[in-house]
């Protein structure tokens, strides 16, 4: 009664003070990472709230006020996901009564936004939202604000570093399970009882003082206002009694859900303030009970056993799935070219190989946990975020795929040292062969690897290392088997003049897998960047072609040192080419060209750019590599603030046809510059330089 009291005390207030005109005390914005939308790439945006001295507003469950919420309107395709609110504090009245739970000062909310795959690069792209809050200090104010945040879409992200570093230093601050805590729940009579204890294993960072801490819970049938009794046992253990709401219709939750705040931390450095519960009574264990933002995690067995499990039957997976498959068929090849060998020799190439799948995922739980360590929030399969891992990684295929078509030969310099030498490349080639099929199978992440992979990042770092061992030893156990009975080597057909044939046929797969590379480049680079890479694909093959050609071991040694000098410069030359190197400083972002937007720009006194171009058009993109890498003409665009316009002419476009013709002209490049207060545009010729650029935009 006394709540329900409060509460109509406090809806009168708020309809007084919404009856004057009261200034805005909550200022509202949206953020976002990046300014360029890369198609199907999600990014993280932020609601900030910054609020004037003294003033608050509510976290989504207010306890007495209202939650601030966001109604999108979003571009067709868009998705954008549950706000991730920051950990809350105690709001109290003039008599120091607890009177809600929300925010005061500056809080930024993170929010992931998932544009759709098939976003047309250089789009305008405007996520708009209408805000309301409820903004209290001695009185209680709505306030609501329509808010806009202007980006366009683009081949590769255009980083903005301090939204950047503002969200991620949120998203690190946002309630989750702390490590070193196992968490149990019990109910007593009409009150949850929360206990944590310290993991032996993995001791906390930090142990809370009673003092510090105060959970806040999501749903209103547990009594936020009421005094939790909090109290620390001789082993650490901490005991938190919340009190169940006996307001008249409140249902008894069967879960407790919220957030158990520290007010100092529960780390070292103070940052960490909330911990993330999510239990049925009776439930309990490591901090993964509780629940966690990542869905990896979620689902994840409980018992280490049964994760190694899990594990091991997502590596023995990883062997079906299709970016396993061409190194399948490079091991597959290996073992039909040792069906007659003696056994000794085959039990050690599978040994081998096995154990270069082992080295290679115990580097990489190394990798991650240093990573984790030092802050980093990575998923599996981070390897592939990299354009210059997947560039190197398409090398090294389209390398093994010319060698398997025959263009080239790996290790003509060995056939003349001796067979001792070949069996140790050979070997040496199982244990190369066991990296690369954990290079492309890690991103797979089969049915069964999922969770165990969720668990791994979780668990303590030997733990991590246990389930990355299972996943190791399931991938490899195939071949490992295949290699122990020579019965089901023997079961394979003889060495043969078939085999070249076979070999040729198992370059394609590879082919493939270095087209899907090319795609996945194709949505990390910029144009200009992918043609160059393009052209690098096709300078290392070549090096290939003038190494298979001229050394031999029928050439004249002279002939074969020239040929390995230009093979390797060749080679060289294609790799510098194709590099993915980041984005200059100050990279111009386009817009897509329309009459209507050149005449809106003209009408505002904007300069404006206006490139008329088209992909097969070669006179286009040497324009750009010359003129648009000039730091000079980029410096001059950005401090004469041009809006940049691009008219795309590779498909059929009636209207660019029309105003090319309005111009006289019938063909592609075709570029204006308009300056404010000049009546006509400058027209530019065909062929480009940065000179002739700065003179026209000046």
């Amino acid at each position: 009664m006394a709540r329900l009291l409060r509460s109509s005390l406090f809806f009168a207030v708020l309809f007084l003070a919404a009856s004057g005109t009261v200034r805005a005390q909550v200022h509202p914005t949206l953020e976002s990472e990046t300014s360029v939308v890369v198609p199907g790439h999600p990014f993280w945006i932020a609601l900030k709230l910054v609020h004037e001295p003294n003033w608050h507003s509510y976290w989504m469950n207010p306890g007495t006020g209202l939650p601030t919420r966001l109604e999108w309107k979003l571009p067709a395709g868009f998705t954008a996901a549950a706000p991730q609110w920051p950990t809350p504090a105690l709001i109290r009245d003039e008599t120091g009564s607890i009177s809600g739970m929300g925010y005061e000062g500056t809080e930024v909310v993170p929010i992931l936004v998932t544009p759709p795959a098939d976003l047309k690069p250089g789009s305008p792209v405007v996520l708009a939202a209408d805000v309301s809050w409820l903004m209290c200090r001695n009185s209680c104010v709505p306030g609501k604000a329509a808010l806009s945040l202007p980006l366009i879409a683009g081949a590769t992200e255009t980083w903005n570093p301090a939204a950047k570093a503002e969200i991620e230093a949120a998203r690190a601050r946002l309630p989750r399970p702390m490590p070193g805590w196992r968490v149990s729940l019990t109910k007593n009579g009409n009150a949850f009882d929360l206990t944590l204890s310290p993991d032996p294993s993995s001791p906390p960072a930090r142990t809370p003082a009673a003092s510090e801490l105060r959970f806040f819970p999501e749903s209103d049938a547990v009594a936020f206002d009421q005094p939790q009794v909090v109290s620390l046992a001789g082993d650490g253990s901490l005991h938190v009694s919340i009190p169940i709401s006996t307001d008249p219709g409140t249902v008894a939750p069967g879960r407790l859900v919220g957030v158990l705040r520290a007010d100092k931390g529960w780390d070292a450095t103070g940052r960490d303030l909330g911990f993330s519960i999510d239990l049925a009574p009776g439930q309990g264990g490591g901090a993964g009970a509780a629940r966690t933002s990542s869905p990896a995690t979620q689902g994840v067995a409980r018992s280490l056993l049964a994760t190694l499990g899990l594990a091991f039957v997502g590596g023995l997976i990883l062997n079906l799935m299709p970016c396993v498959f061409p190194v399948l068929g490079i091991k597959v090849l290996g073992f039909v070219q040792q069906a007659g060998a003696e056994r000794r020799k085959v039990v050690l190439h599978g040994v081998v190989f096995s154990a270069g799948v082992l080295l290679s995922f115990w580097t990489l739980a190394g990798l991650l946990a240093v990573l984790r360590a030092g802050g980093s929030e990575l998923g599996w399969g981070f390897q592939l975020q990299s354009p210059a891992f997947v560039f190197v990684l398409a090398i090294v295929m389209l390398v093994f795929a010319l060698s398997m078509s025959g263009v080239f030969e790996f290790g003509l310099s060995a056939t003349s040292v001796g067979s001792g030498l070949q069996t140790k490349t050979g070997l040496g080639g199982s244990f190369f062969t066991g990296i690369l099929a954990t290079l492309v199978a890690t991103p797979c992440s089969a049915p069964f690897l999922a969770p165990a992979l969720g668990a791994a990042l979780a668990l303590s770092m030997a733990q991590s290392f246990a389930v990355f061992t299972a996943i190791a030893v399931g991938l490899s156990t195939p071949y490992l088997l295949l290699s122990l009975f020579p019965g089901a080597v023997s079961v394979l057909p003889r060495p043969g003049a078939w085999m070249e044939t076979f070999k040729q046929v198992m370059a394609f797969p590879l082919y493939a897998t270095v087209g899907f590379l090319l795609w996945v480049l194709a949505g990390q680079v910029g144009d200009t960047a992918l043609l160059n890479l393009i052209f690098g694909f096709v300078l290392v093959a070549m090096g290939a072609w003038i190494y298979g050609r001229w050394c031999t071991t029928a050439r004249k040694p002279g002939v074969r040192r020239f040929g390995g000098i230009v093979a390797v410069g060749v080679l060289g030359l294609g790799c510098w080419l194709g590099w993915p190197a980041a984005p200059a400083p100050g990279a111009i972002t386009w817009e897509p060209w329309s009459a209507a937007r050149v005449a809106q720009l003209r009408a505002e006194g904007r300069p404006v750019y206006v490139d008329f171009t088209a992909r097969w058009c070669a006179t286009c993109q040497a324009n750009k590599r010359i003129v648009f890498s000039s730091k000079d003409v980029l410096r001059d665009i950005h401090d004469r603030k041009f809006v940049m316009l691009r008219a795309d002419w590779t498909n059929r476009d009636p209207a660019i046809t029309a105003e090319l013709a309005r111009w006289h002209r019938s063909a592609v490049p075709f570029d204006l510059v308009y300056l404010p207060g000049k009546p006509k545009p400058v027209e530019l010729p065909e062929l480009l330089t940065p000179e002739i650029v700065l003179n026209a935009v000046k």
